[in-house]
C-alpha cells in the first residue's frame, strides 16, 4: 500500500552533501517510496560525489547565494520536469572561521551571508519555482531547528537566522495561498550528527548533553527527520500548513530531568 502517496511524484531535493546529511536520508526515503528525484548540490565537485550515491538521478549544480544560478536551476529542471510536486530546502551556511565570538561581536558580513544562504534562499527558490509547483498538492519543506529561543553560545547567530526562516514560512504560505494550495512547513530537529554540525565549535559537547536530555536517552536520528519530511511532502499531511514539526525526542520538556540535575546514580 502506498500510504504516503508519493509514488510517481517529482520532488526537488536540495543540499545533499553525503550519507550523513538530512537531504541524503530524505532523498533515499523518497526514492524508496517511488518518487522521481531531482537533486541540487552547491558545486560540481559535490555533484561528482553525489552521483556515486544516486547514479540514476538528475543532479544540478546551484549556488543559492546567486540569483542567476537559482534561475538557471529552474530553467534546467523545468525543461525536463515541467511539474514539481514537492521541494525540499535543506540549505544552510554559517562562517565560523573567526572562531567562537560572543553574540554581540557577530561579524556583519557573516550574519548577512548566513541570512542570504540559509533563509532568503527558501524565498528565492520558492518564487523561482512558483509556476512549476503543483497548485493543488505542492508542498515545500525546509529544515529548521527544534528551538530558536535557546541561546546556545556556540550556535550563535544561526538561531536568529533560523528564526527568520521559521517566520518566512508563514509569509510564503500566505502569499502562495492567493493563487494555489501549495503548503510550506518546516521540520525542526534537535541536535543531529551531520557533517554540517561538525563545523560548529563545541558541537560534540552540546550533542552529548542533548542526548541525555531526551526522554529516551538517545539522540534524534537523521532518518527520523527524513521520515517527517516525507510526511509533510505527502498528501497525507494536506491539513498542515505554515507549521514547524519539532523532532526532539522530548528534549524540550525535559530540562529539569533528575539525572541532569543530580548526575547518574543519584536520586
Amino acid at each position: 500500500m502506498d500510504f504516503l502517496q508519493l509514488s510517481g511524484k517529482t520532488i526537488l531535493v536540495t543540499g545533499i552533501a553525503n550519507r550523513k546529511s538530512v537531504a541524503w536520508h530524505t532523498a533515499s526515503l523518497l526514492k524508496a517510496a517511488g518518487a522521481q528525484l531531482v537533486l541540487s548540490v552547491r558545486s560540481e565537485a559535490r555533484a561528482q560525489s553525489v552521483r556515486k550515491l544516486f547514479p540514476d538521478e538528475p543532479i544540478y549544480v546551484c549556488d543559492f547565494s546567486q540569483q542567476s544560478q537559482i534561475d538557471a536551476l529552474r530553467d534546467a529542471v523545468t525543461a525536463q520536469f515541467p511539474v514539481l510536486h514537492g521541494l525540499v530546502h535543506s540549505v544552510a551556511f554559517a562562517d565560523y572561521s573567526a572562531g567562537w565570538l560572543p553574540f554581540h561581536q557577530t561579524p556583519r558580513s557573516a550574519f548577512l551571508q548566513a541570512v542570504d544562504i540559509s533563509c532568503f534562499s527558501l524565498i528565492a527558490l520558492s518564487n523561482a519555482f512558483r509556476e512549476q509547483l503543483d497548485p493543488q498538492t505542492g508542498s515545500v519543506v525546509t529544515i529548521s531547528i527544534s528551538t530558536t529561543r535557546m541561546a546556545a553560545e556556540n550556535y550563535g547567530y544561526m538561531a536568529p537566522v533560523k528564526a527568520a526562516l521559521d517566520s518566512s514560512l508563514c509569509f510564503l504560505a500566505k502569499s502562495f495561498s492567493q493563487f494555489s494550495r501549495v503548503r510550506f512547513n518546516a521540520v525542526c530537529p534537535g541536535l543531529l550528527k551531520t557533517s554540517a554540525s561538525a563545523g560548529i565549535p563545541g558541537y560534540v559537547d552540546s550533542y552529548l548533553f542533548a542526548e541525555k536530555a531526551t526522554l529516551r536517552k538517545q539522540a534524534v536520528q537523521t532518518e527520523e527527520v527524513a521520515a517527517a519530511v516525507a510526511f509533510l511532502l505527502s498528501p497525507r499531511s494536506s491539513g498542515i500548513n505554515a507549521q514547524g514539526l519539532v523532532i526532539d525526542a522530548g528534549m524540550g520538556i525535559n530540562y529539569f530531568d533528575s539525572q541532569l540535575l543530580q548526575g547518574p546514580g543519584q536520586s
